[in-house]
């Protein structure tokens, strides 16, 4: 299994060396007003890849903040032993009706 796992990242190392070497053309990125970049297009992919997961990484961050604290708060509840329960309140008799004994 180990060496499958090998040989799997090799090819796709493989097949994505290949399209780096496939693509060495110019590229050019027009931008607002006027601006451009001219680059290879294989950095153009690989910028537009890198700036989607950084974009997808920095929207995931307040679950990810809420997540954390839900378990530090879960963690700290848990450390904590518990309380003993409360005694149950009294029921108040009213002055005039006796006591009730029996059933």
């Amino acid at each position: 299994m180990k060496y499958l796992l090998w040989l799997l990242k090799a090819a796709i190392f493989f097949t994505l060396f290949a399209f780096a070497l496939n693509n060495q053309q110019d590229a050019t990125v027009h931008f607002f007003f006027g601006t451009q970049w001219r680059a290879p297009l294989v950095l153009v992919v690989l910028s537009a890849f890198a700036l989607g997961v950084a974009i997808g990484a920095l929207g995931m961050v307040p679950r990810w903040w809420r997540h954390r604290s839900a378990a530090r708060r879960a963690q700290a509840a848990a450390a904590q032993p518990p309380a003993p329960p409360a005694p149950a309140p009294a029921a108040p008799i009213e002055a005039n009706e006796p006591p009730i004994h029996g059933i």
